[in-house]
C-alpha cells in the first residue's frame, strides 16, 4: 500500500472503530507470507483472519462466508436507510 501498510491501517481502522462507536468490521490480511509468526502479527494489530497466496477459490470462498453476513443477516452498517 502506498501510504501505509497493512498492520498500520488495521490498527487505524480499529482505533477509528472505538473512537466513532462503529461495529466491528471483519478485516482479511492477504499475504505471502505464511509463517505461524506472520499470521499471529496479523491478527494482533487487529486483523480478524489471514489468506494466504496464492489464493485458491475455494479457500476464498470458505474465509468469504466465513466472515461476511449471511444473505438473510443485516450487515453492520444497516441502520434505519438515512445518511449518517
Amino acid at each position: 500500500m502506498p501510504v501505509v501498510n497493512g498492520y498500520a491501517a488495521t490498527e487505524r481502522i480499529r482505533n477509528w472503530e472505538r473512537e466513532t462507536a462503529r461495529p466491528r468490521l471483519p478485516i482479511i490480511a492477504l499475504t505471502a507470507a505464511a509463517y505461524k509468526e506472520d499470521r499471529q502479527r496479523c491478527l494482533n494489530v487487529g486483523m480478524d483472519d489471514v489468506l494466504t497466496k496464492p489464493v485458491m477459490v475455494d479457500a476464498l470462498k470458505a474465509m468469504l462466508d466465513r466472515w461476511l453476513p449471511k444473505a438473510s443477516e443485516p450487515s453492520p452498517e444497516a441502520g434505519d436507510g438515512q445518511p449518517s
